[in-house]
């Protein structure tokens, strides 16, 4: 199973990225988060839906100087089957 998520709020030069893959990584997740230029972080995480999950609700908190305030998700159809770790990616 696969998820994008765009979180939305003060999410940049937070550490929210590098906070974001830590999490993804602890619960064996496989994909990339990236900050997106209209100051927004995209993410694609691909794993178990229980991780998943997980993910959805730690991204919805964020580290601590993070103030989220909105997170949107779609089903993601990208193939990971041959990504080993998380990363992160280049602004968009």
């Amino acid at each position: 199973m696969a998820k994008r998520l765009t979180i939305e709020g003060r999410v940049q030069g937070v550490g929210y990225r590098y906070s974001f893959a830590e999490a993804a990584s602890a619960l064996g997740l496989t994909g990339w988060v990236r900050n997106l230029r209209n100051g927004a972080v995209e993410a694609c995480v691909h794993g178990e839906v229980e991780a998943i999950d997980a993910i959805v609700t730690w991204a919805k908190r964020g580290p601590p100087a993070a103030r989220v305030e909105r997170v949107s998700i779609v089903e993601s159809d990208e193939d990971f089957s041959a990504q080993r770790q998380f990363v992160i990616l280049e602004t968009h």
